[in-house]
């Protein structure tokens, strides 16, 4: 997938929007509000070698607006699908992936902010 499908996924998923293009085939993506170096960006960077072992990245998704379940079908609806990893049936989190295969979780219960 190119960098742009990638980053249309991520930016609706982190409410992030497009920062920057370094280059043809590289998207940075960020906080609406920018970035001054204190938050984190996400630069999506085209690589057409296959996937050969785990993501070097993991994001959790962790709601601060709505429930797991109203989080979930959104996630679903805006492309990522459910991936089973062995999960535990009572699991707290939803393992799944973006549309190029990255997994990712989505938490149960919100994380206190830092």
């Amino acid at each position: 997938m190119v960098p742009e499908g990638l980053a249309r996924f991520w930016c609706e998923v982190l409410d992030f929007t497009e920062l920057d293009r370094e280059a043809e085939g590289c998207v940075e993506i960020g906080p609406r509000e920018g970035s001054d170096g204190s938050q984190p960006t996400i630069f999506l960077i085209r690589d057409d070698l296959p996937k050969t072992g785990p993501a070097r990245l993991h994001i959790d998704v962790n709601p601060t607006d709505r429930d797991q379940d109203a989080e979930l079908e959104r996630l679903l609806a805006a492309g990522a699908r459910l991936v089973d990893i062995g999960q535990p049936a009572g699991a707290s989190w939803h393992v799944l992936a973006d549309p190029e295969g990255n997994e990712f979780c989505l938490l149960k219960h919100r994380l206190d902010p830092l």
